[in-house]
């Protein structure tokens, strides 16, 4: 097991690692809001050093609430990743003064472009596209962007339950990503089943689409919990996942844990090199310590190797 750059707590089980989920998840992600990140007394004593930590920006955020979480976890070392909600921003000038409080405030130089989690947009922008297209990201000199994955469709944008349009606006984003100096990734919705994450991305690649993937993984949790998020989020068919385990009465008291998906997926890349899934995102439902510490037991430290994507 690879030594981790922070010092262990007692909560830290020593167990054996199986190799191919530590590889796995190295260089993961986590994402915190505002609200959770008050909770934390000091990021250092949770996350190693260079961990990137994505700020989801609920509606009715202020964005002074967002702006002051990245400060504090840039001055602690963080690599900030805020997300940009296209629906919930008003215009090119809004989203233009995000960035330049992003940057003015905590040195900000990538960020999570996703059309959000409101139906109606409040102003001029729907989707992730058009505030790419607006160049502002560029011009502010913007090293990384991170565009939503469906790992399981959406039927937010595919209503009649197909995945053309979120096919459409993929290819549109490879060509993005092909004429821009941006390194860009796919950072996906959580899903609880590994063989049709397997097949989506492959047929992803299969089709041209090149970008890696951030693959979104639900932290450890109360199982009520993460069916209550699932179903929020328009987690597709492997909610049975959680929805079987829930049957079993031996398990229904028990929280999930992500170590089947996550062993099942990390085997998968160790036999398969090229295979286009390069990093674990965490969604932290169950609390950032509880998600912290599993990943730590199971080996997962988040120091990049210089060639990460």
């Amino acid at each position: 097991m690879a030594l981790l750059n922070f010092k262990k707590r007692d909560a830290v089980e020593t167990k054996p690692v199986n190799p191919a989920v530590e590889a796995f998840l190295r260089g993961y992600s986590i994402e915190v809001m505002p609200r959770t990140a008050e909770k934390v007394e000091n990021f250092r004593d949770l996350l190693p050093e260079g961990t990137r930590v994505y700020i989801a920006h609920i509606e009715g955020t202020p964005i002074e609430d967002m702006v002051a979480t990245a400060r504090r976890l840039a001055k602690e070392g963080y690599p900030v990743m805020p997300h940009f909600p296209a629906r919930i921003i008003k215009d090119a000038a809004t989203l233009e003064n995000w960035i330049a409080m992003y940057q003015g405030e905590a040195g900000v130089e990538q960020g999570l472009l996703l059309a959000g989690g409101v139906s109606e947009p409040h102003g001029a922008f729907d989707c992730s596209m058009q505030m790419m297209e607006t160049g502002l990201f560029d011009k502010a000199g913007f090293k990384r962007l991170h565009v939503a994955g469906h790992p399981e469709g959406n039927r937010d944008i595919d209503p009649d339950g197909s995945s053309k349009n979120v096919d459409d606006a993929l290819r549109w984003k490879q060509a993005f990503s092909e004429r821009t100096d941006a390194e860009m990734a796919l950072a996906t919705q959580f899903a609880f089943e590994a063989k049709p994450i397997i097949a989506w991305a492959n047929a992803l690649k299969d089709a041209g689409i090149t970008l890696p993937i951030h693959i979104g993984i639900a932290g450890p949790a109360k199982l009520q919990t993460l069916i209550k998020f699932a179903i929020a989020c328009g987690v597709g068919p492997s909610l049975k996942v959680l929805q079987k385990r829930a049957m079993d009465v031996s398990k229904l008291l028990l929280p999930y844990e992500p170590t089947d998906v996550v062993t099942e997926l990390a085997e998968y890349k160790a036999a398969h090199p090229d295979f286009n899934i390069t990093n674990v995102h965490f969604f932290p439902l169950g609390g950032i310590k509880t998600n912290a510490t599993w990943a730590i037991n199971n080996g997962g430290e988040s120091t990049r190797p210089a060639n990460a994507s």
